[in-house]
């Protein structure tokens, strides 16, 4: 069970978006105005939200209400979009008393369509009903698309002036290889903070969780990380061991969210553990990283269970990073199949057998080259992959 922060509510209905009687439609909603830090996608096509989300934070750091739904993306759609997610926000400060500039609007789904507008107006007596009697999990399942399972996560703390609480929820299955967070997280904290030190929090955080995570490459239109803290708690996280303690718990909420992402990958089967060090300097032990996490060769034979050392290594040497080939070293869990240029005698494919059928395998490379390292999580690439998202708009 989870200790929920005090000074939320929630709310989630069936609006029927994409499919009937399904969650399709959630709102947080804090008592005390809460403040806000947020980060966003970094691809060019952002979608109405985002910039709804952005325009919104620049004019003011707290907000009331964050309004959710999935099954329509509202991406790509122009300056009517925007209007859309204006009278979204209208709509929704009504249901919850709130003025419409505090509320945050997201939303997952297909690029392309408008909102439903009629589907909101008729869905919200049923949001209305459910305020304050939903749960953040109910919350965390109405953002669902291709998620299996929904994710949350809570930390509590004992700061100088008392009890702070936490929680994390996300969600995102495929379209992850983000350079800004994920496809949607909110956390919600009650503690009292100061709004440029959350931001950053937010930020750096975002950047060693989120960012490190890796299903197919994508960077979705959509991609939304806010984090409010309301201070209902009482308690003032003003002091630097304060601060650390609670930052150190937004690390730990973020990571297990991070984890998982791509434990529920679509079609996912294995979280890889990359692990790269020894490179000439933290960028090339990322661009190691990151090209070995999204080889497609790779990831099939994580799926097939095969320990392909091959395949690593030539994405490693494909990767753009300077180091010297014949100094470099690979592990797979603790068996050390390549070093000096040449693969480990032996029988490996028998010593590396229960290492691969295990759901979570750590890779380990060492360039040689310097004490640069970089670390992201992987999913494999499996036949339902391509199944899902063959048929993703039917």
């Amino acid at each position: 069970m989870h200790e929920l922060p005090k000074g939320y509510t929630y709310a989630v209905a069936a609006a029927g978006f994409k499919k009937k009687d399904r969650l399709d439609l959630g709102l947080i909603v804090s008592g005390p105005p809460a403040v806000c830090a947020g980060v966003f996608t970094t691809n060019l096509f952002q979608a109405a939200p985002v910039r709804v989300c952005r325009n919104a934070l620049a004019s003011s750091a707290t907000v009331r209400a964050i309004v959710v739904n999935s099954g329509q993306a509202n991406a790509c759609t122009g300056e009517q979009g925007v209007r859309d997610c204006e009278t979204v926000r209208g709509m929704v400060g009504d249901l919850a008393g709130v003025p419409a500039r505090d509320v945050l609007p997201a939303s997952t789904g297909v690029i392309g369509p408008r909102l439903k507008l009629e589907l909101w107006r008729a869905a919200l007596p049923a949001l209305q009903e459910s305020l304050g009697q939903a749960g953040p999990e109910d919350v965390a399942q109405a953002m669902m698309t291709t998620d299996t399972r929904h994710k949350v996560a809570s930390r509590v703390v004992e700061l100088s002036g008392g009890r702070v609480r936490l929680l994390g929820m996300a969600k995102g299955a495929g379209m992850i290889g983000p350079n800004m967070a994920t496809m949607l997280s909110f956390l919600v904290c009650d503690a009292q903070v100061d709004a440029a030190w959350w931001s950053g929090v937010l930020s750096r955080e975002a950047d060693r969780s989120f960012n490190r995570v890796i299903v197919d490459g994508d960077t979705s239109t959509n991609d939304t990380s806010l984090a409010l803290a309301n201070g209902a708690s009482g308690v003032n996280a003003d002091s630097a061991a304060d601060r650390e303690i609670l930052a150190q718990a937004v690390r730990d909420v973020l990571h297990a969210l991070a984890y998982e992402l791509v434990r529920d990958a679509e079609g996912g089967t294995k979280v890889a553990r990359i692990c790269v060090t020894g490179a000439a300097s933290d960028a090339d032990a990322e661009l190691v990283a990151r090209a070995v996490g999204t080889s497609p060769l790779v990831k099939t034979a994580l799926f097939g269970q095969d320990a392909n050392w091959g395949r690593v290594v030539c994405a490693a040497g494909r990767s753009g990073a300077v180091f010297p080939p014949e100094k470099l070293t690979l592990r797979f869990g603790d068996v050390l199949v390549f070093a000096q240029g040449r693969p480990e005698s032996g029988d490996l494919d028998a010593l590396l057998e229960p290492v691969m059928k295990a759901s979570d395998i750590p890779i380990a490379i060492d360039l040689g080259a310097g004490t640069g390292s970089f670390e992201v999580l992987a999913s494999d690439l499996t036949r339902e992959y391509v199944s899902i998202n063959a048929d993703y708009r039917s």
